[in-house]
């Protein structure tokens, strides 16, 4: 009964990767402003808000990011949530890709 509520089909796996691609450029988009402005010393986005985006999808083009730019990889804080949101959406996108 339970089982056929979490079917994916085709269509479906479609608009979630198209969802996830959308998010993941804006999420680089964000990242790479809030890199920018610690450089210039202009008003950041606070943690929270980059923390949220990736929650809602946006987490890996930031993993990315965070090593190719060099943009908060340092803070152990900050990376710890990462890594642990992004292992979320995996263990969800593996679940639901059965």
């Amino acid at each position: 009964m339970f089982d056929s509520m979490f079917v994916i089909d085709y269509a479906d796996q479609t608009i979630v990767m198209l969802y996830l691609v959308l998010i993941n450029v804006l999420s680089g988009f964000v990242f790479i402003y809030d890199k920018l402005s610690a450089g210039k010393g202009r008003r950041r986005i606070a943690e929270k808000t980059l923390h949220l985006i990736e929650l809602v999808g946006g987490v890996f083009s930031n993993l990315i990011l965070m090593y190719l730019i060099k943009h908060k990889n340092r803070k152990v804080s900050y990376s710890i949530w990462t890594w642990l949101i992004a292992m979320c959406w995996v263990v969800v996108l593996i679940y639901f890709a059965k």
